[in-house]
């Protein structure tokens, strides 16, 4: 059985969701985990800071209008009064509950709770669709299911136990219709996934029925060997490695939430990125295979500060990088790249929350210099070191670059410069000539 992801602008208007609907209904049993309508999750947000601002008024004026355009949705979605008034009698029943919050004291709880309507809407809507279109179609709901521990972590003995009770009281379905992000936190109280929201949940779900297959579908066009934004002449990536995707995504790629695709990589079943404009192209199959000798992709990350810790005490003092990652850790400031020699230490952040108060901890151990505006450079592929020449020919490129770090060895997948933001268009355009342009 194969898990297919569709994300809010694939089911942002009841058009799209009759398209999902005719990409689902090939004849294969499958779970479909469905996102809220696009825009709604954003809508919901607002009433909820409303609501903290206890300012009923201004919530319900929010709520009436997102009310007001689901009518429309649903007058377009069904075509027989039957199921016309079955998808009124829906959007009643949540927007009267969702007004019920206008009236009581509003917490983070109640917050969760108005928030995880958008994807038992949208999920509702659908199966109502597919059932009147006279498919055999259920609703698996994920409450019933979908749990994290005291650690917000995703429980997932617990999810495939549960799941699985859910899938044998309807054995006989074509379609199973579940939502995706929402979840029940270790207190059974409604909660989400956060990090990539419904892709951690097709992942989770895949890995508990052990699924032949999880896609994901989205408005873009898998994922490409450079920013097509930035650089000209770029082509589709049609294969990809876990830790060559989750390289990507850590380092800005538009590609799944590196989190989202472990509980599939853990448990060896490929992921494929589709698009839902263009639903016969082939797409991205990510997998545990890996493609020898083979540069993958570029990319960028900007709004990056880098941090040099110059020290004459540093020569053979055991203990020195342990105090310095310390400091960064009592502030909770990751470290995205680091290069150590014997007099110092430099390191890059993206959160400058607090710099400052970095800044004068580690002015304790030696002189600090910080050089903002900067941006990470990624290549990604098989970069192992017996690999002769891949890492000269990304240095070649970049030799018309002034290189700030390069960070080469700590993983099998990547190869990484630091330079400045102002240079990124040209570094991009250069790796991606010398890279891939015979490919072209």
């Amino acid at each position: 059985m194969k898990v297919l992801k569709f994300g809010g602008t694939s089911v942002g208007s009841a058009a799209r969701m009759k398209e999902v609907a005719k990409l689902i209904t090939d004849g294969e049993c499958k779970i479909v985990v469905l996102s809220a309508m696009s825009g709604t999750t954003n809508t919901l947000v607002e009433i909820s800071d409303y609501l903290y601002k206890k300012n009923p008024e201004g919530a319900n004026e929010i709520i009436n209008k997102l009310e007001s355009k689901y009518r429309q949705h649903i007058e377009e979605l069904f075509a027989t009064p039957e199921y016309k008034q079955k998808g009124r009698e829906l959007i009643k029943s949540h927007f009267d509950y969702i007004r019920s919050y206008t009236k009581d004291l509003f917490t983070l709880f109640e917050e969760k709770v108005v928030l995880a309507q958008g994807e038992l809407i949208s999920t509702a809507m659908m199966n109502y669709y597919l059932q009147e279109c006279g498919i055999k179609s259920v609703l698996l709901p994920a409450l019933e299911y979908m749990r994290t521990d005291k650690n917000a972590e995703p429980d997932p003995v617990y999810i495939k136990e549960k799941l699985n009770v859910q899938l044998e009281l309807h054995p006989d379905a074509d379609i199973y219709i579940t939502q995706g992000y929402i979840c029940r936190n270790a207190y059974g109280e409604i909660d989400n996934l956060q990090r990539g929201g419904s892709d951690y949940t097709a992942s989770l779900i895949g890995a508990a029925i052990n699924a032949s297959e999880i896609q994901i579908w989205t408005d873009i066009d898998g994922m490409h060997n450079n920013d097509p934004r930035i650089v000209d002449k770029t082509s589709p990536v049609r294969h990809l490695h876990f830790e060559e995707a989750a390289e990507l995504a850590y380092f800005g790629a538009k590609i799944l939430h590196p989190t989202c695709i472990q509980p599939a990589k853990y448990a060896n079943i490929p992921v494929r990125l589709l698009n839902t404009m263009a639903p016969t192209a082939p797409g991205t199959l990510i997998s545990n295979d890996t493609e020898k000798g083979k540069i993958k992709a570029v990319a960028a990350k900007e709004n990056i500060t880098a941090i040099k810790i110059k020290s004459s005490r540093m020569l053979l003092a055991h203990g020195f990088l342990r105090k310095v990652f310390e400091i960064f850790e009592s502030y909770q400031t990751s470290i995205d790249m680091i290069c150590t020699s014997e007099v110092g230490v430099s390191v890059s952040i993206d959160n400058v929350k607090h710099l400052n108060e970095i800044l004068d901890d580690l002015k304790k151990y030696g002189t600090v210099t910080v050089d903002k505006d900067m941006c990470i450079i990624c290549v990604v592929g098989d970069l192992e070191w017996e690999n002769v020449g891949f890492e000269a020919k990304a240095l070649d490129a970049m030799r018309e670059i002034p290189v700030r770090m390069i960070s080469f060895g700590g993983s099998n997948y990547n190869i990484s410069f630091l330079i400045r933001e102002e240079d990124k268009k040209a570094a991009l355009q250069s790796l991606s000539n010398a890279l891939f342009g015979e490919v072209q």
